[in-house]
């Protein structure tokens, strides 16, 4: 979900956490479904001993679940929350867990739905609001606790909503729900249980909570953090004290893999992602997320490390490290983009004190970038174009250039032979307000990619910084031949239909063949025979996946 615009849930909308947790909320679980795979990351998770130097000894766990795939429009990891499997969408771009309940207005699925009369709720309400000012959409619901498990990890008492009303098209791929792998100040679950319970604020009515549906969704703003800091209110002292108390609420009250990771739970604070192709030419890289170390086969040494930007205004720094400045999302400095090896010139949308930069977002569809670039896209490649016309898009990253695949650069347009390209237009960045990216590299520059998320230290970021690692996995010649082998097929066997195909979230890990991994697909090599699920799907992905800007 790309650009996540929190507008309406107070002014201190980043800032939901708990107290230091007594007991590590972590436990293992059996290996329930999936089979062994040579060379592959394997669930149940895998106990390690970590040394450290100085350093509170890590946990050792790690684990690891294969991923859904619809058409390549959504991702989804299969995760046990509370009690119920449901298949959950996997975003990089947001911070919150969410599932749509029985309640859920216009929650039409042949999924089962979370039950809301089991739910222990917490007496609060969330309205999330997901997109730009081009693909808006919400979520709305209540805030509870409940046990979850994923990839072999069992997590207690972890804040999730459970939503009764939203727009977001992820129910029409047989989603139910979101599940946010972003830092914890962009969590708006976070933020709203920790100022219930840190400054004891009386609640508004629900519907006075939701924002109108005339909300502007571009709008990127942070709260004002001295809102929390009052002679009055006395809720705290200082700026200082109140960064003490959200620092030590991300183990309790943070997203789950915070938790994990504050309470030294992962053998190492991070996640890897990798995403299969189900579109085009289906294959790709084996699907799948790991918790706590790379995907087998990867080395450390092979990663490209890129810094995540930290914001001087996110979070006021602590007495004993005045210095300190935060993250919000998982947001790359950009050298220079490249279209067919010529570079392109910097957008004039947004002041050139803003240092260029990227959302790497698993819940946006597309590639997403200021308007005035992408005009300049179109017009040299044309609005449309021979779907065998291999083009390369590449984005320089710490001095080394990643392209993406020529096959994840195209989409075929409805009812039609001939291709557009997955690059649209989304909001510039106003400096010093808000997100400062430029461009949301989603799924067709995830395809091309083994992506690393490392956390470092989430409290003091100066000691271990965050920082995103990238190995590029797109052939020599950039995927023409290959798309020029999938276009000539689809004319031979589907009418020119190029091929696409929908698998479900497994609950283990996927079948691969090598150590890098092309996934053996259990899915046809065709499109949906269902004419409404295709209608809907395909529509989707025509217009990208909104609620994952």
């Amino acid at each position: 979900m790309a650009q996540l615009a929190l507008l309406s849930l107070t002014l201190f909308s980043f800032f939901s956490f708990f107290l230091s947790v007594s007991a590590s909320p972590l436990a293992t679980l059996p290996n329930s479904a999936g089979k062994r795979t040579e060379n592959g990351v394997h669930i149940p998770i895998v106990r390690k001993e970590s040394q450290g130097r100085g350093l509170r000894r890590r946990g050792g766990l790690t684990g690891a679940i294969g991923l859904g795939d619809s058409i390549d429009v959504t991702y989804s990891i299969m995760m046990n929350v509370g009690g119920m499997q449901s298949p959950l969408v996997l975003d990089t771009g947001s911070s919150d867990l969410w599932v749509a309940s029985d309640a859920c207005k216009g929650c039409k699925t042949s999924q089962p739905l979370f039950p809301q009369a089991s739910f222990t709720g917490a007496g609060l309400d969330v309205d999330l609001r997901y997109g730009d000012s081009f693909t808006g959409t919400h979520a709305s619901g209540i805030i509870g606790t409940g046990n979850i498990s994923f990839a072999g990890i069992a997590i207690s008492n972890q804040y999730f909503a459970a939503m009764n009303d939203t727009d977001t098209p992820l129910i029409q791929t047989g989603d139910v729900g979101i599940f946010g792998l972003g830092f914890p100040l962009n969590s708006a679950i976070f933020n709203e249980v920790f100022i219930a319970e840190k400054i004891n604020k009386p609640q508004p009515p629900a519907s006075r909570r939701f924002l109108p549906s005339s909300s502007n969704y571009g709008t990127r703003f942070f709260p004002n953090l001295g809102n929390l800091v009052s002679a009055r209110k006395r809720a705290f002292a200082s700026a200082a004290e109140l960064t003490n108390a959200v620092l030590r609420s991300y183990s309790t009250f943070g997203p789950a893999v915070t938790r994990m990771v504050t309470t030294n739970s992962l053998a190492a604070p991070m996640f890897a992602i990798t995403l299969q192709r189900n579109s085009v030419d289906i294959g790709g890289n084996a699907g799948m997320l790991s918790l706590g170390e790379l995907p087998s086969g990867t080395q450390n040494s092979s990663l490209t490390w890129a810094p995540v930007r930290r914001y001087p205004n996110a979070l006021q720094a602590p007495a004993d490290s005045p210095d300190e400045m935060y993250p919000i999302a998982w947001e790359v400095f950009i050298d220079d983009v490249f279209l067919d090896g010529v570079r392109l010139p910097r957008s004039n949308l947004s002041s050139p004190k803003i240092a260029l930069s990227g959302l790497i977002d698993t819940g946006n569809s597309l590639l997403r970038g200021p308007s005035d670039v992408v005009e300049i896209i179109d017009s040299r490649i044309g609005s449309t174009f021979s779907c065998s016309t291999a083009h390369t898009l590449a984005f320089s990253i710490n001095g080394k250039l990643f392209p993406v695949d020529a096959r994840d650069f195209v989409r075929q347009g409805f009812n039609s032979k001939n291709c557009i390209s997955t690059v649209v237009e989304t909001d510039p960045p106003v400096e010093g307000k808000g997100y400062q990216y430029s461009w949301s590299l989603g799924d067709p520059f995830l395809k091309s990619v083994v992506a690393a998320f490392h956390y470092g230290n989430i409290t003091y970021p100066s000691v271990d910084p965050p920082k995103i690692g990238f190995v590029s996995t797109v052939p020599q010649d950039g995927g023409a031949a290959a798309l020029v082998s999938a276009v000539k097929k689809a004319g031979e066997e589907n009418n020119g239909d190029l091929f696409a195909t929908t698998d479900p979230a497994p609950t283990g890990m996927p079948i691969v063949k090598a150590p890098v991994g092309k996934i053996e697909t259990n899915g046809a090599l065709a499109r949906p025979t269902d004419g409404l699920s295709l209608f809907v799907v395909t529509c989707v992905a025509m217009m990208g996946m909104t609620l994952l800007v």
